[in-house]
């Protein structure tokens, strides 16, 4: 039963994160361009979800490769786009957060077993893989994801609190959102340029989950994702590939943090 469980979780998460690449594309772009409604070539992005749903595979980009003359060995590893400007049918990495999807779900599933609030850590997980991935390529976390992210962890948690054999507390995890959120709120006013307000957003509905198994493990994930941006800052620093300046994405280090705190705290209870 243990193992059927980790392993349905692993299956949700994997096909939750099939759905991510295709989102984090359309999302990736700067505060005031419109999200994208096409491929790199032009072509319409379209599918269930008025196209927010679906693969990272390009079919009219495809066909356009299939119907290009085959290039003659003269021209080797050429980069030149083919006809209508063709990039490549795949216009977005699709295997990793799949894969850190259902990795992440498989951890979820195994800490906090048959509890009522591993179905909320199985929804808001894709959630913190898409947001994970736009913060990592234009150093943004939307609004329209860290917003109503928020509201779903206090409503869901709220529901698994009416549940028998639930591990944590409701009114817990809304002073986990205030306060984590607070904090970071202090950090934004302390130095805007180095803490986004979209890490004060995403740090609420971060500290809710956290704030469910109490004060030490809203501790323990809050300095997690210092630690593991710190590191990560650190080491580009000491291989010359940023300086101290540098600003970096803090939204998948919070990510990171939270899960481990999550995890921490699930085991615990």
């Amino acid at each position: 039963m243990y193992a059927m469980l980790i392993g349905v979780a692993a299956l949700w998460g994997a096909a939750a994160g099939l759905l991510v690449p295709r989102a984090a594309y359309r999302f990736s772009v700067e505060p005031d361009d419109a999200w994208r409604d096409a491929c790199p070539a032009g072509h319409a992005l379209t599918g269930p979800g008025r196209g927010w749903l679906g693969s990272t595979r390009c079919t009219a980009c495809a066909e356009v490769r299939a119907a290009a003359p085959v290039r003659t060995p003269a021209e080797p590893g050429s980069a030149e786009p083919g006809p209508g400007g063709d990039t490549g049918a795949r216009y977005a990495p699709f295997l990793l957060a799949p894969v850190v999807t259902a990795l992440a779900c498989a951890a979820l599933a195994a800490a906090t077993g048959t509890r009522p609030e591993l179905a909320v850590w199985l929804l808001l997980a894709p959630v913190g893989v898409l947001l994970a991935t736009i913060d990592r390529r234009v150093h943004r976390l939307p609004d329209q994801l860290t917003l109503p992210g928020a509201v779903a962890a206090v409503v869901l948690l709220g529901v698994a609190a009416l549940l028998p054999e639930h591990g944590g507390g409701w009114l817990s995890a809304l002073l986990g959102g205030a306060t984590l959120g607070a904090f970071y709120f202090v950090l934004f006013l302390i130095n805007p340029n180095g803490m986004g307000f979209g890490d004060v957003k995403l740090a609420l509905s971060l500290g809710v989950a956290l704030g469910w198994y109490g004060w030490a493990v809203l501790f323990v994930g809050g300095f997690a994702g210092f630690l593991f941006g710190a590191v990560y800052g650190l080491g580009l620093v000491v291989m010359r590939r940023a300086g101290r300046k540098t600003g970096i994405p803090f939204g998948p280090f919070m990510i990171a943090g939270a899960l481990l705190g999550i995890l921490f705290g699930a085991l615990a209870a």
